[in-house]
């Protein structure tokens, strides 16, 4: 009765759940791993931004590759804004999602070297090879709070480090990129600027990110491990059912064989209580006598 699994339909049908079931256990690992790094990700911004604030120069030097640890940790510097090297990111939106830049401004420190501080977003120019209006940092010695963020690279960000962009125009915070523009030592990574805020509302500060919100990530890793589970209670159910079909066709099929026997049998007494009954009818209408023929 079962034999039908070794048909070509039903081998390839079992190969594919066999697949299935350890690619959707290991998708759902996946998404599994990616809640629980969304989860530390968020203790570790919310740590970070509780945190006292401290001297950027405690926490990063030139050349220094800033730790994930240090991630958002809140700093402080003290120096004189150099807008002469001063520099707009491309392709970067504001928290309403629109399309504009950020303003990278060298802030050089009281013993000459200097880090980059991300003032915030201004909108794109109308000609996108200008450098678009930006609002001038305040004047003198500025003591400015932060958060501490890494070199951006290609690898990291998924951005292009495109050739040729008009002047003073990236597309990457690169402090080893600036360092060379600039000739001068810039501190590794770059802050991420939080006060004082510009007067007139441009630079657009950026936001703090979101550490609350955990994403869909646990719930996927539950629905692939569900689907787990219905692959082989599928390839049951499919079975059973077609193990019941082939029993009726085949009991249909029995029973089609059956009925040409029966009818025969059935039918003869039948076929002889008609011949009794023709002959019967014969032999009278023999016996009645025939009108005498009129002259």
């Amino acid at each position: 009765m079962y034999r039908f699994l070794l048909t070509r339909q039903w081998v390839c049908l079992t190969l594919i759940g066999l697949v299935l079931i350890p690619a959707m256990i290991e998708l759902g690992f996946w998404q599994f791993h990616r809640h629980e790094r969304r989860v530390e990700q968020n203790a570790l911004i919310a740590r970070n931004l509780d945190a006292a604030p401290v001297p950027v120069t405690e926490l990063t030097s030139p050349g220094h590759r800033v730790p994930r640890s240090d991630y958002w940790r809140g700093a402080v510097a003290t120096g004189t804004f150099d807008t002469s090297g001063e520099v707009v990111v491309r392709r970067r939106t504001d928290a309403d999602e629109r399309v504009g830049y950020h303003v990278l401004t060298p802030l050089v420190l009281t013993d000459g070297r200097v880090v980059l501080v991300n003032r915030g977003w201004v909108p794109s120019a109308t000609d996108p090879t200008a450098f678009p209006e930006v609002p001038a940092p305040p004047r003198g010695t500025v003591t400015v709070s932060g958060r501490l963020k890494a070199d951006e690279t290609t690898k990291a960000s998924g951005i292009k480090d495109l050739a040729g962009l008009p002047p003073r125009q990236v597309m990457l915070i690169n402090s080893e990129q600036q360092a060379k523009l600039l000739g001068k030592e810039v501190l590794g990574g770059y802050l991420e600027l939080t006060g004082p805020e510009p007067a007139g509302g441009l630079p657009k500060v950026i936001p703090s990110p979101d550490h609350e919100s955990i994403g869909a990530h646990m719930a996927y890793a539950v629905q692939w491990w569900l689907f787990t589970f219905a692959v082989p209670v599928g390839w049951v159910i499919l079975v059973r059912r077609e193990v019941r079909d082939r029993r009726a066709a085949a009991a249909k099929k029995t029973g089609e064989a059956g009925e040409p026997g029966e009818a025969g049998e059935a039918g003869a007494p039948g076929e002889a209580g008609t011949t009794e009954a023709t002959g019967a009818t014969g032999a009278t209408e023999a016996e009645e006598p025939k009108e005498p023929a009129t002259a």
